[in-house]
Order: structure tokens, then C-alpha cells, then sequence
């Protein structure tokens, strides 16, 4: 049986999952276990509903954070910070070394270096004429 390259703009979940568990293996056989677990510090209205928080995820002793927002009608009220730091309290629990992310220059760079982040890398250009930024924060 042969093996193909195929490419397509269109994988479905089974295709990633196939991926995902076999850089798992290799990772884990390789790193030792990631201790891999999601968290999610969400923000929500009076009836429940989700509209905004923090997502992110443990792994090999740090937190990334993947997704932050704060919808705009809350914003300068203190929320951001306190998704954070409630994300790192949650770190700080599980004695990770620290906490990692990336955001673009048009969207919170700022916001992070006020709270105690710092830049350890960036991306030019990523959109065009703008930079992602990389940024950590070590946990005491």
C-alpha cells in the first residue's frame, strides 16, 4: 500500500484528529505527558449567555492563552485584567512556570506589557503592516 500527498482547503475533523493524536504520541513519547487541559474564564450576561472571557489551555507547565475578549460595551472597566489574572490564578494552582500568548498590534500588545507581560517575539507583517506579537509572563 502506498502513501499519497493530497491536499485540500477543506479538511474535516477525522483528518485533523489523525494529525493531532500523532503529534500527541510523538510529543508525549518524546517530552514525557503534557498534562494537557482546557480553560475557559468566560464573561456572561444576566440570562447566561456567553459574551465574551478568556480560553485557553494547560500544557507541559505553562498556560497559553488563545482567545481574550472583552465585548466593547465592557471594555475599560477592569474585565480584561481580571480574565487574566483569574487565568493565572488558576496557573499559579497548577505550579506552571508561566504564562505565554500572541496578539497582533492592533489588538492588545499594550494591554499585556501594562499587566506584567513581555515580548519575546514578533512577526512582522502578519497582516500586511502589522505585527503578532509573542509575549509571556513568568509565575512566581
Amino acid at each position: 500500500m502506498g502513501t499519497t500527498l493530497y491536499v485540500t482547503h477543506e479538511p474535516n475533523e477525522e483528518d485533523r484528529l489523525a494529525i493531532y493524536k500523532n503529534l500527541i504520541a510523538f510529543n508525549d513519547a518524546t517530552a514525557g505527558p503534557s498534562s494537557f487541559e482546557r480553560l475557559a474564564v468566560l464573561l456572561k450576561d444576566d440570562i447566561g449567555i456567553s459574551i465574551g472571557g478568556l480560553w485557553g489551555k494547560f500544557s507541559y507547565g505553562w498556560l497559553t492563552i488563545e482567545l481574550l475578549v472583552v465585548p466593547d460595551s465592557l471594555r475599560g472597566q477592569g474585565f480584561g485584567r481580571r480574565l487574566v489574572r483569574t487565568a493565572e490564578e488558576a496557573a499559579i494552582k497548577r505550579d506552571c512556570v508561566g504564562v505565554w500568548l500572541d496578539t497582533h498590534g492592533f489588538q492588545a500588545p499594550e494591554f499585556y506589557k501594562a499587566i506584567g507581560y513581555e515580548i519575546f517575539g514578533n512577526l512582522p507583517n502578519y497582516p500586511q503592516g502589522v505585527s503578532r506579537y509573542f509575549l509571556k509572563k513568568l509565575l512566581n
